[in-house]
């Protein structure tokens, strides 16, 4: 499927040398794969959905932590 590989695109993406503009779309691109991965997974209820959907959001927490300023962990 295009939005699993989406998802695996994005989870490799590199964060090093992002400016403000990339984050801001990169957070935005994150948001709209974990809802279309949730509307999916509300109709399968496989685990696999759920782990990358997982995996997704912990790297969006991290752009938007960045993106607010607080220090990274």
């Amino acid at each position: 499927m295009e939005l699993i590989k989406r998802a695996l695109d994005f989870e490799g993406m590199k964060m090093s040398n992002m400016s403000t503009s990339d984050r801001v779309v990169a957070s935005r691109e994150a948001k709209s794969i974990i809802l279309a991965i949730n509307e999916i997974y509300k109709k399968t209820k496989d685990t696999k959905l759920m782990d990358i959907m997982k995996r997704v959001t912990a790297k969006k927490k991290k752009i938007e932590k960045r993106l607010k300023g607080t220090p990274v962990i």
